[in-house]
């Protein structure tokens, strides 16, 4: 299930869904070419405090990503051990609205991680948070189970039960493309090909 969603690409997704599906652009790779898809683990965590992702840890599942509310603080809530113990327990990724740190290492072992910072300031572990429980990222809503895919284009969250129609619709998109573009090296122009010539001038 997930390699399909990671080959169409967020941009392709979120154009096939018709939905508000996509996170917020403040939301990037804390390194080059990280990406991933994978079933979300939503977890609420409360400024400069990351004792909740531990807890999460306990209750993933592999091939999870761990879709975490941290309210933006620029605190580093992720770094290599968590990484390591996330890799241990086949966790797939991590998209975090908070802070990133150990970011080389996290390069080096392959881990996909997405946040709102790169921060190096530690957390304490004080309120075990919630996990599991629906969320809300940047106006977003995500849910446990929900399908969510990242790369360096975006973050799109998808409900379970659109996720079918969606991939349907995202394959048809991608031959159409891939017709449109066999056009354009033959010469044809973008203005002719997108009927752009006759649309009426702004006032």
């Amino acid at each position: 299930m997930t390699a399909e969603p990671l080959e169409l690409g967020t941009a392709t997704l979120f154009e096939a869904s018709g939905l508000p599906c996509d996170l917020d652009p403040a939301f990037r790779p804390v390194w080059p070419g990280a990406r991933v898809a994978g079933r979300a683990l939503t977890v609420q965590a409360a400024e400069g405090d990351n004792l909740p992702l531990h807890w999460a840890l306990e209750e993933a599942e592999p091939g999870d990503v761990l879709v975490v509310d941290a309210g933006g603080a620029r605190f580093g809530y992720w770094g290599e051990v968590l990484a390591v113990a996330a890799e241990a327990r086949g966790v797939a990724g991590l998209v975090i609205d908070g802070g990133v740190r150990d970011t080389a290492r996290l390069r080096e072992l392959g881990f996909p991680a997405f946040g709102t910072h790169i921060a190096i300031r530690g957390t304490g572990k004080r309120w075990r948070g919630t996990v599991g429980a629906p969320i809300v990222m940047r106006g977003r809503p995500v849910r446990t189970g929900d399908l969510v895919v990242a790369d360096e284009d975006g973050i799109v969250v998808l409900p379970e039960a659109v996720v079918p129609g969606v991939l349907a619709a995202g394959r048809e998109r991608v031959a159409k493309e891939e017709a449109f573009m066999a056009r354009l090296r033959e010469g044809e122009l973008t203005l002719d090909l997108y009927g752009m010539r006759d649309l009426p001038e702004l006032p």
